[in-house]
């Protein structure tokens, strides 16, 4: 498993995963990741779906930033089209 690193958990619960841990799993900025708990540890696993059933907002938000990454650019821009529309309706 090679050296042991620890981190320190900021007052958000937040950690950092070291960028070599982040390479050596495959990790990059905006994959989605899932954590379990077994046996009072934690783990963190790159996905590439969200599991069937899963709709908590995070879960969904994930899925959402996951799919854009693939779309064509014309497509991403036709979203924020509409969403800008859905925010405009909502402030108004």
């Amino acid at each position: 498993m090679g050296k042991p690193v620890y981190k320190l958990l900021d007052q958000k619960g937040r950690v950092l995963i070291p960028k070599e841990m982040r390479a050596a799993a495959g990790m990059e900025y905006g994959d989605i990741v899932g954590l379990g708990i077994a046996d009072g540890k934690v783990s963190v696993r790159k996905v590439s779906i969200i599991e069937v059933g899963d709709q908590s907002p995070e879960a969904v938000e994930a899925y959402v930033r996951a799919a854009i990454r693939t779309m064509p650019d014309d497509t991403r821009l036709s979203l924020i089209s509409d969403l800008s529309g859905l925010m405009r309706q909502k402030e108004g």
